[in-house]
């Protein structure tokens, strides 16, 4: 089953990157933001451009496009992956 599958992908995340997320969005680097979005994303369907853009088993919000702004994730894109990472932990709970 796809949930499954992306459920346990999530799960892999690193606590300590989604900690730092969640006290202090404007603060995570885009290279940890990276890192948790393939951790529970896989690798993204799109990069190389200013853009980094992850397929989610779901149509429509919360979409998972990040951008590199000087080292550093953009605040509302770091707040997008936890309402995306929410969702992914909440599709378990519904089977």
């Amino acid at each position: 089953m796809w949930c499954h599958y992306w459920y346990h992908k999530s799960m892999a995340a690193n606590p300590k990157i989604l900690d730092q997320m969640r006290r202090e969005p404007a603060n995570v680097r885009f290279n940890d933001l990276m890192k948790v979005c393939e951790s529970c994303f896989g690798k993204p369907r799109q990069s190389g451009t200013s853009h980094a853009i992850f397929k989610t088993p779901w149509i429509g919000d919360p979409r998972i496009n990040i951008q590199n702004d000087k080292g550093k994730a953009k605040a509302y894109q770091v707040k997008q992956v936890l309402l995306a990472i929410e969702k992914l932990e909440g599709m378990k709970h519904e089977r």
